[in-house]
């Protein structure tokens, strides 16, 4: 049993996919030479693990510009392997902002728009990707952070998981038009405009949305430092889906196996206490945040930047971020005698 009360129970387990990043991970880590190898393979406890960013900062770990053609496509691989196709999708999508958003900046005059690089994603392997313990891998870069903890072949945490996107919508030129991480923004305006004027009077804490997500990029997320706002269980029918299709649009982000387990325990923690709060303007165009909590679940969107044209969004586990709920129960069991 973990200190939150989460025993690893076999119901929770996703060997296909625990599997399959295994063997991506092992097909890209053969594919390396051993001077990259160096770069991209770190020890379980190493504190590195805990690192991310979601900033254009260059990170630890190897990056897509200091590999071959191959040794991506091996890499690319592991995203899938561990994403839903849509969440893969976002990811790519994301990536390939990067040369947009340095040609519009450009464009304008800009400083520091050479920066802006597609190959500037970082991926590293914490441990050994085998059957039996613990091991994880991350790729992380400008808007984007993935970290996936695996857990004796069997179990797999898949927070903190960040995507973001800068232009959300590409002002002008070749790509005018184009949307990155829409339904973030339109799921929750649906549900925001569907609750009654009393529903919205305790939903919306603040006329003005602060400049970014709450929890930034802290290792640990903080419940307190998270606004509560309309509970799931003040909500009508009509109302409840809308939120159970906002937490399960980020939810979905991972593959489809892995996603249909994180609900499970999102459910058995207690729908009725999750909240859905928002800050800004009703209308878009507006600098917007909001933020749905539960007992174990954080959601964080935050558009504000670049006259709000600039998603900061993430997925977070109170208690299993890091895999340490998993881990937590795995050494108790460990050190009670049982395997």
């Amino acid at each position: 049993m973990s200190p939150h009360g989460q025993a690893l129970d076999s119901a929770l387990a996703v060997p296909t996919v625990a599997r399959r990043m295994a063997d991506a991970a092992r097909r890209w880590l053969d594919a390396l030479e051993p001077a990259q190898r160096q770069h991209a393979v770190f020890p379980f406890d190493d504190g590195e693990r805990f690192a991310w960013h979601y900033r254009p900062v260059p990170r630890r770990g190897l990056a897509l510009a200091d590999m071959t053609e191959p040794q991506r496509s091996h890499a690319m691989k592991l995203v899938d392997a561990a994403l839903s196709a849509r969440g893969a999708a976002e990811l790519r999508a994301i990536m390939e902002l990067e040369p947009v958003l340095g040609a519009l900046e450009r464009s304008v005059g800009r400083p520091g728009w050479e920066r802006r690089d597609q190959e500037k994603y970082w991926f590293a392997v914490f441990g050994d990707p085998v059957e039996r313990g613990a091991w994880a891998w991350r790729i992380g870069g400008h808007h984007v952070a993935v970290h996936v903890t695996v857990l004796d072949g069997r179990f797999v945490a898949a927070t903190p998981l960040f995507f973001g996107a800068n232009p959300a919508t590409v002002p002008h030129g070749e790509h005018a038009g184009l949307r990155t991480l829409a339904a973030e923004e339109d799921l929750a305006r649906a549900l925001l405009a569907r609750l009654s004027p009393a529903q919205k009077a305790i939903a919306i804490l603040d006329p003005v949305a602060p400049d970014d997500i709450l929890t930034k990029n802290y290792r640990s997320a903080d419940p307190a430092a998270i606004p509560r706002g309309v509970a799931f269980a003040q909500l009508t029918g009509e109302q409840r889906d809308g939120l159970v299709r906002l937490m399960k649009h980020y939810v979905e982000r991972v593959a489809a196996e892995l996603a249909a387990v994180e609900w499970k325990r999102l459910e058995m923690a207690g729908l009725d206490l999750v909240t859905f709060a928002w800050a800004g303007p009703e209308e878009r165009g507006h600098g917007h945040y909001y933020a749905v909590r539960g007992p174990r679940c954080l959601i964080e969107y935050d558009n504000t930047q670049n006259d709000a044209n600039h998603i900061h969004s993430v997925w977070r586990d109170f208690t299993n971020d890091w895999g340490e709920d998993l881990l937590a129960a795995h050494y108790a069991a460990s050190h009670s005698g049982q395997s």
